[in-house]
């Protein structure tokens, strides 16, 4: 296991996810670090416990798994802070731990990683309701790659279309920031081709481990392919049936091997939204690859190629902004939820941000440098619909200035993502 100072990039990388987990130590029993392997659950876990006294346990070794499996109770036995890597490996301990923790209900007794989502595996006995709280951890935002604040769903929620932003970033650039994703490893390869290895073997070993690990998977070739498929639809509607005849896969294999590929953060879905506001809205969610990385490798895409006029830039771009939207909302202070909108008579909204209050930020996402009137138009849409509950429609574009289209609308460069400041 690495240590922060061990980190690929060579220096640790302060991570927004680090307040939640604390704050979450400081009054909760067990706490959960989920999230995909390999996007630094371990650094940040020994980050936050380097100061306390602590049992390590790694049930990636197979002798620390047997041990688990072996005696549950007495694995878990310890008076101060226990840490145990990727808890799916043995979900029976959530039990021994549960009577642990009602014996001696201190918080901070228990935190835990995992590289698979609790709820999706198929042994898990008790959830440990009131008694854990569940942190995810994605790979890299672009703030936290450049030391930039992340605080864009604040800032809107909270100015508005008062909300102005000028960024230096170049169009190329962000073609690059989409190649090399967020993964530490391969954020830390300067080498193009070494860091297509690691996607590759990143790739491959998910679907050997992970996913065989949750199911047995019978076409393990047909998956393979679907993950591409997936990849090459990445931003656009989830249509399982669709993927899974270009898949050679019958429909309810297609559907549990995308739930299969979400449990295990290789992609995750966008639900749609509604709010009555038209009987012709679909329901039909949309998909991101949870790293644009992984996406670009599997497509054979550069940043060269992918600015292309036949390049598929723009859908990857549409994929990456929601997967930056997704990471900021698990550490904004601005409690919102993600959807996208679509009606069918083709009005859409590439991404929806409700927060609890009811009140609507839209934003919608174009890979050119300029900008039209008629890209707001699903935006006039919600405007008009949601009266004073919209507190503005942005497109998000890769030129530089914010520009003004009409009451509470905006064009705004993508760099505004990580670049503005929350307030």
């Amino acid at each position: 296991m690495v240590t922060p100072s061990q980190t690929p990039l060579g220096r640790v990388v302060p991570r927004h996810a680090e307040r939640t987990v604390a704050e979450a130590m400081s009054d909760t029993r067990v706490v959960l670090l989920n999230g995909a392997r390999q996007c630094g659950k371990s650094t940040l876990v020994r980050l936050i416990s380097k100061d306390r006294t602590a049992e390590w346990r790694n049930l990636d070794a197979p002798a620390v798994r047997q041990a688990a499996l072996a005696d549950p109770g007495g694995f878990v036995a310890f008076p101060e802070l226990m840490v145990i890597d990727e808890i799916q490996r043995a979900p029976e301990l959530l039990l021994a731990i549960k009577e642990q923790v009602d014996e001696d209900p201190r918080p901070g007794r228990y935190l835990l990683t995992g590289s698979a989502r609790m709820l999706g595996l198929r042994t898990l006995p008790d959830t440990l309701p009131g008694r854990m709280e569940t942190v995810e951890l994605w790979p890299f935002s672009q703030g936290e790659i450049d030391g930039a604040p992340d605080g864009f769903v604040d800032a809107i929620f909270a100015e508005g279309e008062n909300l102005h932003h000028t960024s230096a970033v170049p169009r190329g650039d962000y073609a690059e920031r989409l190649v090399r994703g967020g993964f530490p490893e391969a954020v830390a390869r300067t080498d193009p081709r070494r860091r297509e290895r690691f996607l590759d073997s990143y790739v491959s070993d998910l679907i050997a481990r992970d996913v065989s690990q949750l199911s047995e998977i019978e076409r393990t070739s047909e998956m393979r392919q679907l993950v591409r498929l997936v990849a090459a639809r990445s931003g656009q509607l989830l249509l399982s049936a669709s993927l899974g005849r270009d898949a050679g896969l019958p429909g309810n294999t297609a559907s549990r091997y995308l739930s299969l590929l979400e449990e295990v953060f290789l992609i995750k879905r966008i639900p749609a939204w509604s709010r009555n506001l038209s009987s012709r809205a679909t329901s039909t969610p949309k998909v991101a690859f949870v790293d644009s990385g992984v996406a670009a490798n599997l497509l054979g895409v550069d940043a060269r190629s992918l600015v292309r006029p036949e390049g598929p830039f723009g859908p990857l771009l549409e994929g990456f902004v929601l997967m930056e939207l997704a990471r900021q909302l698990t550490w904004s202070d601005q409690r919102a939820e993600l959807f996208h909108y679509r009606t069918k008579d083709m009005i859409e909204v590439d991404a929806v941000l409700e927060n609890r209050q009811g009140k609507v930020v839209g934003v919608e996402v174009k890979a050119s440098s300029t900008v039209r009137s008629e890209d707001f138009k699903g935006l006039r849409h919600l405007a008009d619909r949601l009266g004073d509950d919209f507190v503005a429609g942005v497109v998000l574009y890769t030129g530089t200035q914010t520009l003004p289209f009409g009451p509470k609308l905006r064009a705004m460069p993508v760099g505004a993502l990580w670049e503005v400041a929350g307030r």
